[in-house]
């Protein structure tokens, strides 16, 4: 009997009469057409035998396992070696190469070995450049750094250049400069780690002056046009803000009770304004004050009165005051102490004594007392000669002798 196998032979019952050989369908082999031949595997469950289907150039034989698992060559994998493994990918249609990813990533695309899931802050198709925001070192075993600059004062990128050790950021933003964009520019100073613009008032000129303003506290530097002020929004001394605000004209005294008005040119070329002074309101006539400050009628004669400051004006004005009052005070004084001498002139009394050989005469005169009664300075019979030859007058309150 042929016994050949139902499954693997063409007929059961038909076999080679010398050899005894079954005639075997495709994919089976033996005597019988039991097994499965080189490329099949038996299927479990049918017992029928399947074709590997192994890759011719990514499996290293064409025979498989009874799952039909096919025996794969480095860097391929799959049920068939028919795809790359991990870290690999098509270099052509026989061959799987490893990823270029420079050591950044393990994985690429199979078909285009374009990196996948790059590390250490790298981008790129195989994973050769720095994300935006940091920078390689020279050495190419060096890791990406995050770049020193801020995306408030830069764009954030940086590059270092071969012959330099620290990188330098590519564009600062309005305000900020220096290699790292950390420093403020002319025109800005540091508030609170932000760069601020000055703030002078258009007062300062950035070409004449190393810096617009401090870069630490924001004070401005050399005012110009006669300004003063920590943002050059005041007027210096002897200096006044015209009406609109904008100019610093000298300060300028009018004469007389009425305002008049000069017109100054401002320092600015291009803009000029008039305005009134302060209107000196004295006592004072104004020969004194043509005395004191000599004015001629032409028009260059308010620029020599302008040359007196203010302030000074003032002092002139107090001066002559003071003195004018100490003269009056003196005047009046004089006049009081004179008046009281003659009337301590006119009020004393005057005595006359006339000695006529043994006969003596009193009299008396008093011009505030014209009833006065003398009668009781005089008695007979209280004068007396003394002794030395002196004569006595007696009272009998007062003695008097001559």
């Amino acid at each position: 009997l042929c016994n050949c196998s139902a499954v693997g032979s063409a007929s059961v019952a038909e076999c080679n009469g010398t050899t005894g050989q079954c005639p075997c369908l495709e994919g089976y082999v033996g005597l019988r057409c039991e097994s499965c031949a080189e490329g099949f595997y038996l299927e479990q469950g049918s017992q029928r035998c399947r074709p590997c289907g192994c890759s011719p150039t990514g499996s290293s034989s064409a025979q498989c396992d009874d799952s039909g698992r096919c025996q794969c060559k480095v860097g391929v994998t799959d049920l068939k070696c028919d795809q790359c493994s991990d870290g690999y990918y098509r270099f052509n249609e026989t061959t799987c190469e490893p990823c270029q990813c420079n050591n950044h990533s393990k994985t690429c695309d199979s078909l285009t070995g374009i990196c996948l899931h790059c590390q250490e802050n790298t981008e790129g198709n195989h994973c050769e450049l720095c994300k935006e925001g940091f920078y390689r070192s020279t050495h190419p075993a060096h890791a990406c750094h995050r770049c020193p600059c801020s995306t408030v004062a830069s764009t954030g990128t940086c590059r270092i250049q071969p012959s330099e050790t620290a990188p330098r950021c590519d564009k600062c933003k309005t305000g900020y400069t220096g290699p790292n964009c950390n420093q403020c520019d002319n025109g800005f100073y540091n508030s609170d780690s932000i760069c601020v613009r000055c703030k002078c008032n258009g007062n300062v000129d950035p070409v004449r002056s190393p810096r617009v303003c401090k870069p630490d506290s924001g004070e401005c530097i050399g005012c110009l046009y006669h300004t003063a002020g920590f943002h050059c929004e005041e007027c210096e001394d002897g200096y006044v803000q015209d009406p609109e605000g904008t100019n610093c004209t000298k300060k300028e005294a009018t004469l007389g009770p009425e305002t008049r008005e000069f017109t100054t040119s401002a320092p600015n070329a291009s803009k000029a304004t008039s305005f009134s002074t302060a209107v000196i309101n004295s006592t004072l006539s104004p020969t004194t004050i043509q005395t004191i400050f000599p004015i001629s009628s032409s028009d260059n004669s308010t620029s020599a009165f302008a040359d007196v400051s203010w302030t000074q004006f003032n002092i002139i004005i107090l001066t002559v005051i003071i003195i004018v009052v100490v003269l009056l005070m003196g005047f009046v004084g004089a006049v009081y102490m004179y008046r009281e001498y003659q009337n301590r002139k006119l009020n004393a009394p005057f005595w006359t004594i006339e000695l006529k050989e043994d006969n003596i005469s009193f009299s008396s005169y008093h011009d505030s007392i014209p009833n006065a009664d003398v009668s009781g300075l005089l008695e007979d019979d209280g004068n007396e000669v003394a002794p030395n030859g002196q004569l006595t007058l007696t009272t009998p309150m007062h003695n008097y002798k001559a």
